[in-house]
């Protein structure tokens, strides 16, 4: 019994069989996901996958010292955690030194005070006591029903030192908050690349091709892009070098440099003989152990900070004879329209099945006419809308 062509006959037993092939074929597609999730060192969104590994102690506290970065990049739930803890514990500890006063003054139930004496604190008995008189001096709650005399000059001091520090407490969690709140890696949500790149033919060669585009209407001043290609070299003496990075240009038709990036771009590395993929080929790219990373670096118009995106593509993710699918279309009322619904779609186109060809080196490669076939993306023939004109 196969998934192709299960048992005819019974509808339960067909049934089971494609619930079963279905479910298996989920269960592939999650593993090789996963398995491509390790593989990466820069994971789809951004994250840098990496371990750190025997580190010494001493270098541990060094964290302690840079403790604001460390608040600050700690996850909510420790963030959450500590808030709690951190106020807590000062009502607690200062609720023990109010309990000391109050004990040696002779001011505790249990010590019986007599008639006409003068306490520290008012309606303070007890251990519980003192603490909500710690908790409402540092709220400043003040419900009325305890407060202090001019008779302890050490109370008098205490309350001075517990105001501020629940000041100064009160003041990093907010700054630790708003900071997190801020911080520019929020912004990159809204910044979002192509799941693909596509490599397609130019007029001086073969160029390859992503799309990024910025979801928020606020400016990203001063963009600029670059790519990396992390690989594994062996040297002509045998050394070998892991993650070697080699410099990959892209440019897009306005310029490389200050980028207006008012609506989704499409980034270009032009295949030269300078370029890393030149010696690739359409039968070749999906043998290679290569990761592209591209970054975005920018400033946000709305907090003015600074902040980069970054992506990835392994060899699986570049689609060789395909070219993106135009999304910017200008109505006859002159009304700019972006449709994020072709964002990542794609459509074959003929091209070379090596860079070479285009060169004035000899080349016998011929030429691809159906691209390379990717079931996982979409391709859809592209038709010219009545009201629009293709940018």
């Amino acid at each position: 019994m196969t998934c192709s062509n299960p048992l005819s006959g019974n509808p339960q037993k067909i049934f089971s069989t494609r619930m079963m092939c279905s479910l298996r074929q989920l269960l592939r597609n999650y593993l090789n996901n996963r398995r491509l999730c390790r593989n990466r060192l820069v994971t789809k969104d951004g994250h840098c996958n990496i371990e750190y590994g025997n580190v010494k102690y001493k270098n541990f506290f060094a964290y302690v010292l840079d403790f604001w970065t460390t608040f600050v990049e700690i996850r909510w739930r420790f963030v959450i955690f500590l808030f709690v803890a951190s106020f807590t514990l000062s009502w607690f500890i200062f609720g023990l030194i109010w309990y000391w006063i109050c004990r040696n003054n002779g001011d505790l139930a249990w010590q019986n005070p007599p008639k006409g004496h003068k306490p520290c604190v008012l309606n303070v008995y007890g251990l519980t006591t003192a603490f909500l008189f710690s908790l409402e001096t540092q709220t400043t709650v003040g419900y009325g029903g305890r407060d202090i005399t001019p008779y302890c000059p050490g109370g008098i001091a205490l309350l001075i030192i517990q105001t501020l520090v629940g000041a100064i407490i009160n003041c990093f969690w907010c700054g630790v908050v708003m900071t997190k709140i801020a911080l520019p890696k929020k912004r990159v949500k809204t910044i979002r690349f192509s799941e693909v790149a596509v490599i397609c033919p130019n007029k001086d060669g073969l160029r390859l091709q992503i799309r990024v585009a910025n979801l928020r209407k606020s400016l990203m001043i001063g963009s600029q892009i670059f790519g990396k290609l992390l690989r594994t070299k062996v040297s002509s003496e045998g050394e070998t070098t892991i993650l070697d990075q080699v410099n990959v240009d892209f440019t897009v038709e306005a310029g490389k440099d200050s980028l207006f990036f008012v609506c989704p771009l499409t980034l270009c590395h032009v295949i030269d003989k300078t370029s890393p993929f030149f010696e690739m080929a359409v039968d070749t790219l999906y043998q290679q152990e290569f990761e592209l990373v591209v970054f975005l670096d920018g400033t946000n118009e709305s907090t003015s900070s600074s902040c980069q995106v970054r992506t990835s593509y392994i060899p699986q993710e570049i689609m060789w004879g395909y070219k993106f699918l135009p999304i910017i279309s200008r109505s006859n009322e002159g009304k700019y329209h972006v449709d994020f619904s072709n964002f990542a779609k794609v459509e074959p186109v003929p091209t070379a099945s090596c860079a070479q060809c285009f060169s004035n080196e000899k080349c016998h490669k011929h030429l691809s006419t159906q691209g390379v076939n990717n079931r996982s993306f979409e391709v859809i023939n592209i038709y010219d809308p009545i009201n629009a004109t293709k940018m």
